[in-house]
């Protein structure tokens, strides 16, 4: 099991931009799958961004070209860059581990969860 702890939320203005990090403990990071998903109340948590062990990356459609997934295997962390906030991008974000894969395309979350981070983006 990973354990995951992420930092860097907060409220910010339209436009503006915000670097989430994600720390995280255990075994085998570096060939973990690794994403950020975004929950707002009443929907389903959604995949903003996922990175292989590899650094093969993937977005949703909303964030492509405003949002950056990394990762630093020396350190365990993988961080998600956000630029050109808009209000819309307004929710908690989760680190998750072990994001299954088929072919290039995420099909489900790992069973380990951050506790998420709020990011609030005014208008």
């Amino acid at each position: 099991q990973v354990q995951l702890v992420e930092s860097g939320g907060g409220l910010v203005q339209s436009g503006g931009s915000l670097r989430l990090s994600c720390a995280a403990s255990g075994r085998f990071f570096t060939i973990i799958a690794m994403g950020w998903y975004r929950q707002v109340p009443g929907k389903q948590r959604e995949l903003v961004a996922a990175i292989t062990g590899s650094g093969r990356t993937n977005y949703t459609d909303p964030v492509k070209g405003r949002f950056t997934i990394s990762r630093d295997n020396t350190k365990n962390m993988v961080y998600l860059q956000m630029n050109s906030l808009k209000p819309e991008d307004t929710a908690v974000y989760y680190c998750n581990a072990g994001l299954k894969y088929r072919l290039d395309t995420v099909v489900a979350p790992g069973d380990s969860w951050g506790q998420g981070t709020q990011v609030t983006v005014s208008s």
